[in-house]
């Protein structure tokens, strides 16, 4: 992708949302640098995300990239371990984790507080995974991510919505909710293959069956896919706990737009 590219898709979201994450290479997918998409980003008035995950870099190649995001004027950067490379991608790239990502949470608070250091402090935002708590779970990774000094977390892909209340609900009595912001991840589904592909190769996506059969049952599966995306962000919008939705695709960006326009969210924001 071109830098034209990357701007002009930038554009094309930005108008519909309130940030956009720069991926950090996801899944061995090899692309532009994060660091210089946000400076293109940046140079077109576009606050971005920036992404760094430990399974590509080492500790000192993770530090020089948060030193260079804030230098750039980055605001938000988001701190993930990386999942791993799916089968079929050859040559398969090797895992660095030089560094655990509560480490490099509690490197980018220590980068915060110090003053000698120029541009915006950084909004530190980890990941997260919605899952049915079994009694007596504690949230102990979402704590010591807290602690570390993450103040936001995005799930992944999560199309259930009675599980993803009682997750919320869970955190919501733990209190996690006064600590963290939570945002929920979902997707335009292009087609029942894309589904089913997500599903099998997006760590730990929850993408019930109901939602594939309406794809596959759609005459339009890109609109299906569209108005699935529109009616969940309607829902998740009334969940305790959850502060926003983080929308991908595997399609056309258009469609980004399209879900958040159908769901009528943002009007009544405004």
């Amino acid at each position: 992708m071109s830098a034209p590219d990357v701007i002009a898709d930038a554009q094309l979201l930005y108008e519909n949302v309130d940030g956009i994450i720069l991926t950090d290479n996801q899944y061995g997918s090899t692309h532009m640098s994060t660091t210089a998409a946000a400076s293109l980003l940046l140079g077109s008035a576009i606050d971005p995300i920036l992404q760094l995950s430990c399974r590509n870099r080492n500790r000192t190649a993770l530090i020089s990239e948060l030193l260079g995001a804030r230098a750039l004027g980055v605001s938000s950067v988001m701190l993930i371990e990386g999942a791993k490379v799916p089968k079929g991608f050859e040559p398969r790239p090797k895992s660095v984790l030089d560094m655990s990502t509560k480490d490099l949470i509690a490197t980018a608070a220590l980068i915060n507080r110090d003053e000698n250091l120029s541009g915006p402090k950084l909004n530190i935002i980890s990941s997260g995974t919605v899952h049915s708590p079994q009694p007596g779970w504690q949230p102990e990774e979402l704590t010591a991510k807290a602690d570390a000094g993450a103040t936001s977390v995005i799930s992944q892909l999560c199309f259930d919505v009675d599980l993803l209340k009682r997750y919320m609900s869970n955190l919501v009595a733990k209190r996690m909710t006064h600590r963290m912001q939570f945002i929920i991840s979902l997707a335009t589904l292009p087609s029942a293959r894309i589904a089913e592909f997500m599903r099998d190769n997006r760590r730990r996506a929850l993408i019930p069956p109901e939602v594939i059969k309406r794809l596959e049952q759609s005459a339009d599966a890109e609109s299906e896919g569209v108005a699935i995306c529109s009616e969940l962000l309607q829902q998740y919008e009334e969940i305790p706990g959850v502060r926003g939705v983080n929308i991908t695709t595997l399609g056309s960006v258009d469609t980004i737009g399209a879900a958040i326009q159908a769901s009528g969210i943002r009007r009544e924001q405004e």
